[in-house]
């Protein structure tokens, strides 16, 4: 089998793993998983078809950038987990029965990296997909990188509305005090 063949391989079992896990959420596009889907297929494109430009010249500027928002995405999920973990809870949404269980917090989650940003998982997402995208910029991935991006902010846009019906006033306070996906700036 050639390394295409591999990555299309690849690329239709990641699809069906993503659509089994959002199944729920596909089926409505009021959730935010349904954006986010869209997202997390982007991602896995930009990854695939960049994958044989990955290690060619790793030093250029462009792969050093790249490399920098890799590791920064992995810093900011791995964060963002354990904060959610030691500080979320775990509580029911019957509005949002497309929900994965780990995303029902019970507790608003405002501490670490949370107090600066409302998505920090969301922005390890973008970074992963920028840094992905670096690799090799062909018409295909430009395309792919602002499709990624739309559902990326979509699904914050999405969520934040679910957050609000469930927290109310208190994720409408906290939205004024942070930014979605960069410390005092966006």
């Amino acid at each position: 089998m050639d390394s295409t063949t591999l990555r299309c391989a690849i690329f239709v079992l990641a699809t069906l793993i993503f659509t089994f896990i959002s199944r729920r959420a596909l089926q409505n596009p009021r959730a935010h998983g349904f954006y986010r889907y869209f997202a997390f297929i982007g991602i896995t494109s930009l990854v695939l078809h960049n994958q044989p430009a990955w290690f060619e010249q790793p030093f250029s500027a462009l792969h050093c950038l790249s490399w920098l928002l890799l590791a920064i995405s992995i810093a900011l999920v791995t964060h963002g987990v354990i904060l959610l973990i030691r500080y979320g809870g775990q509580s029911s949404r019957p509005a949002s029965p497309e929900n994965l269980a780990f995303e029902n917090t019970q507790h608003l989650v405002v501490n670490g990296l949370y107090r600066y940003i409302r998505h920090p998982m969301y922005a390890a997402l973008l970074l992963l997909a920028w840094g992905a995208f670096l690799k090799r910029v062909d018409v295909f991935t430009i395309v792919v990188i602002c499709v990624v991006t739309l559902a990326i902010y979509l699904t914050a846009k999405v969520e934040e509305q679910e957050n609000i019906a469930f927290w109310g006033d208190d994720y409408v306070k906290y939205k004024l005090s942070s930014r979605m996906f960069i410390p005092f700036i966006l």
